[in-house]
């Protein structure tokens, strides 16, 4: 998938890469969180909804190979906080639609049969010689009506709000489609990191067997004193329990990306792609940020709100003015379908609001209080997406250097271990060396692995920050 020819020999993740993994999945989701308020009848994705998925497909009994690729355009599918975001757009486009009828006719059709029977008398009309009982009597009134408000600028102005926040809640769908790459793709590099830790702590317990049978072997000989043998065989029972961690934490973390992309959790799969190094090009602060403004769909979204919030001010200030309003309905009416005639009317109301001060100043400065917050929003959306792309350019340009300075560390800890193995089964000193050496070799390997993750992760992030993640090969690759 990548275009480099190797593979990282990776170890445990540091607490600090984790906090970093976890903070760069939070930053998107609160952007999305606030992009989805003003809708009101559907609940959005929270940052918890992103880890979830709809599982989907039957359960193999053999191990699937699982891409990157495959992984997130599963994820695209079955996310949980994608699916909240399209029934959060569908509920909008319900608003729209609500709001859209005030502006249409309105037309009814009724057919109605009537039988009745009146008793003059318990009415008061007692008059001698007149019938008392009136019936029964009847007729059929077959009849359309039509209601039209001709002239209503609040109602207007209430669909235009509408109209922008579905726009709205179509713009977060899109930006939710970034944050489900972010965060599959970070779940992927996760448990990719956990897997090629377990094959190095694998192959640290096999050093530390050696080391091992080397210790017994010159205590027996007697070349060397039993508290070699012990500080060894110490050493390489702390890396089996290593081991044990590590796969634990292998398979919590597979668990944990099959759930971001709805495969089932009794499904077993194996990580098809690795992840090597490979540094970006000079970075262009100035053209990220304009792209980022240009292509941020959660920008785009909040945008649309503001808008809705203005044509709500709008729609209060239209309250004060005049409606026009039209009323008609035409039938036919008689005894019966073959002895009747039609009937219609037709009217036009003029309503003016003439004392309503209170409820329309009231109504007023709600909705300014609203637009305010809404420009409020806006301006610090504009600065957070700027301080996202700076933050995520700092990440990798510190990563990046961290990178190379630990693989340097790795390289000199295994001469080091080296030189100590030999100095050891030479006789020429005992086997502290060789035990702190291969400490120091593991500790460089940690820092070796939790900088590169945070390299992948702030070149993610980056991708995310731009409003790019769909071309997150570009970035993981070293554009």
């Amino acid at each position: 998938m990548f275009p480099e020819k190797f593979q990282i020999r990776v170890r445990k993740l540091s607490t600090c890469a984790l906090m970093l993994g976890f903070a760069a999945l939070l930053a998107g989701t609160s952007a999305k969180t606030a992009s989805a308020q003003t809708v009101p009848t559907a609940a959005g994705p929270t940052a918890s909804s992103y880890q979830g998925s709809v599982a989907k497909g039957e359960v193999s009994q053999q191990p699937v190979d699982l891409t990157l690729d495959e992984a997130i355009q599963r994820g695209l599918q079955n996310n949980l906080g994608l699916i909240l975001s399209g029934t959060q757009t569908a509920a909008a486009r319900g608003q729209k639609l609500s709001q859209l009828q005030d502006l249409l006719p309105t037309v009814n059709f009724n057919a109605q049969e009537a039988v009745m029977q009146t008793d003059l008398a318990a009415q008061g009309l007692r008059i001698p010689g007149f019938p008392t009982i009136i019936g029964p009597f009847g007729y059929t009134d077959l009849r359309a009506s039509l209601s039209w408000s001709l002239l209503d600028l609040n109602a207007l102005h209430k669909y235009l709000a509408e109209k922008h926040n579905f726009a709205a809640a179509q713009l977060s769908a899109d930006d939710a489609r970034d944050m489900v790459v972010l965060t599959v793709g970070n779940a992927y590099l996760l448990a990719l990191a956990d897997e090629a830790n377990v094959e190095s702590v694998k192959a640290e317990v096999s050093t530390a067997k050696v080391s091992l049978d080397q210790a017994v072997a010159s205590h027996q000989a007697g070349t060397a004193p039993r508290i070699d043998e012990l500080r060894a065989r110490v050493d390489y029972q702390s890396l089996e329990q290593k081991l044990i961690t590590a796969q634990n934490a292998l398979e919590k973390d597979k668990l944990a990306l099959a759930r971001t992309i709805g495969l089932p959790l009794a499904q077993s799969f194996n990580l098809a792609d690795k992840a090597p190094y490979a540094a970006l090009d000079k970075i262009d602060v100035d053209a990220a940020i304009r792209e980022a403004e240009a292509n941020r769909k959660d920008l785009a979204a909040m945008v649309e709100q503001t808008k809705s919030a203005e044509e709500q001010r709008k729609a209060a200030t239209a309250d004060r003015l005049p409606t026009v309003r039209a009323d008609a309905d035409y039938g036919d009416i008689g005894v019966n379908v073959r002895h009747s005639h039609g009937t219609g009317n037709a009217s036009g109301t003029l309503s003016v609001p003439l004392f309503k001060e209170y409820g329309l100043r009231g109504e007023a400065q709600v909705a300014q209080a609203q637009l305010d917050t809404a420009n409020d929003k806006l301006s610090d959306k504009k600065a957070q997406i700027e301080a996202d792309v700076r933050d995520a350019v700092l990440d990798i340009e510190a990563a990046q250097k961290q990178v190379e300075v630990a693989q340097s560390s790795v390289d000199l800890a295994k001469e080091a271990l080296s030189e100590a193995q030999e100095r050891f089964k030479s006789g020429v000193s005992d086997n502290l060396a060789v035990s702190q050496a291969e400490q120091s070799l593991a500790q460089a390997d940690d820092q070796y692995v939790a900088s590169l993750y945070r390299h992948n992760v702030a070149k993610l992030t980056l991708a995310r920050a731009v409003g790019a993640a769909g071309d997150y090969k570009k970035y993981l690759g070293g554009k």
